[in-house]
């Protein structure tokens, strides 16, 4: 089920909730519609958005399609593959996030650049 849409430069990707930090993930549910200009940090993009909550059950090391937070620099990041911070291709964050979605077809996001608008929205 699709609960999350992700534009990023025009394209669509339908993302899903994942359970595994609730207070996180209802955080950012509550402040949607969100969108930012994103920085692209290998194969991450984040861009800042007004939810401050603590660290949840953090981790650097995510799966592809990680939709996720960073609490470090109150910002929402799309993994799709490898960082700067990976020893191989596993997507690894700079330090700590909570994992609160998954991408469904990361495929779109390889083409993306820096400075491209982010908006992330309910899927109603």
């Amino acid at each position: 089920m699709v609960d999350l849409w992700i534009e990023v430069d025009g394209r669509e990707l339908s993302a899903s909730w994942i359970d595994e930090n609730p207070e996180t993930r209802d955080a950012i549910a509550d402040a949607l519609p969100l969108s930012g200009d994103a920085t692209r940090w290998g194969q991450e993009l984040y861009f800042s958005i007004p939810v401050d909550v603590p660290p949840e059950n953090g981790r650097t090391e995510v799966p592809v399609g990680a939709v996720a937070y960073w609490p470090q620099g109150n910002a929402l990041c799309l993994f799709w593959g490898p960082t700067p911070a990976s020893t191989g291709e596993e997507p690894r964050a700079a330090s700590p996030v909570s994992v609160v979605g998954l991408i469904d077809d990361v495929e779109p996001l390889a083409g993306i650049e820096g400075g491209a608008c982010v908006t992330v929205r309910n899927n109603h």
